[in-house]
């Protein structure tokens, strides 16, 4: 069998039923902050473009099942073969002191307690982790060790990719699967800090969060409204840490043309173009 027909039949994975579907049809998958963080974090890492073509096994429903452990996530992914692929990407668990160091600041603040209660992520999360010296996301490739019984060598292959996207998908259903990733499970979580209302049910959920954050109010001093009312705003606080994009993020969201173009070869060709143009200084315009 010749190269190109082994390329050929690659490209024609074993259609399955009852697979896992992404929801998302088109364009980016993810809808909660940290869930696009994460892929946007995955993207930044110039991990090639079969990212995109991960994303269409995903929305095919090729991976088959997909499960998540403290330091490991793996799926099982139909490709091209009869037998489906073994994935497995490992992330290190945080250590014990980064935990213990979070922890404490989310157990000193109320609103963040009712938001994880609430089953939300709050915004300042991740922060709160670089904060204690352990980022909640990786920030270098090397960082996840990736691994497929594919015979592709580029790694990612678009079977690791499909279950990156999947798995983004499965943080925006439980964003405590992403800090079981970590290394801490919801129930220990909200156990240290001191969220046993958190079994009694959602209503229960919703009783002691909002209680905790009205008791965090602070009382209304109507006269110092009225002598502020006409003062300048205040000044927002510091936007949260932002995500350089690589300059050919959005040409990696594109699927692969079609075979008379050259196929998934021309979108690597523009991508080593696009890296290879000389950085804008916004400061000469």
């Amino acid at each position: 069998m010749s190269w190109q027909d082994w390329a050929d039949r690659a490209a024609r994975p074993i259609r399955v039923e009852g697979g896992l579907v992404a929801r998302s049809e088109r364009g980016a998958i993810g809808s909660t902050w940290w869930s696009k963080r994460f892929i946007a974090v995955l993207e930044s890492l110039s991990l090639g473009g079969r990212l995109s073509r991960g994303r269409t096994y995903a929305r095919k429903g090729q991976v088959l099942e997909l499960d998540v452990r403290p330091g490991a996530v793996t799926s099982t992914v139909q490709g091209s073969r009869p037998e489906p692929y073994a994935v497995r990407v490992g992330f290190a668990p945080l250590p014990e002191s980064a935990w213990q160091a979070v922890e404490r600041e989310l157990g000193e603040q109320a609103l963040y307690r009712a938001r994880l209660l609430a089953g939300e992520l709050p915004g300042e999360l991740e922060q709160l982790f670089a904060e204690a010296g352990a980022p909640l996301f990786p920030r270098e490739s090397r960082e996840l060790a990736m691994r497929c019984t594919c015979p592709d060598i580029a790694v990612p292959c678009k079977h690791i990719a499909a279950t990156f996207y999947l798995l983004a998908e499965r943080f925006d259903d439980d964003p405590f699967e992403l800090l079981l990733w970590r290394g801490r499970s919801r129930a220990e979580l909200l156990a240290d800090l001191g969220a046993d209302a958190e079994a009694e049910g959602p209503e229960a959920v919703e009783r002691v969060g909002t209680a905790r954050v009205l008791a965090d109010l602070p009382a209304l001093d109507v006269a110092s409204a009225l002598d502020r009312f006409w003062l300048p705003p205040v000044p927002l606080p510091p936007r949260p840490p932002t995500l350089d994009a690589p300059v050919d993020l959005l040409l990696r969201q594109l699927p692969d043309p079609p075979p008379v173009l050259g196929g998934e070869d021309t979108l690597d060709a523009l991508s080593d173009v696009y890296r290879a143009l000389p950085s804008r200084d916004a400061s000469t315009g």
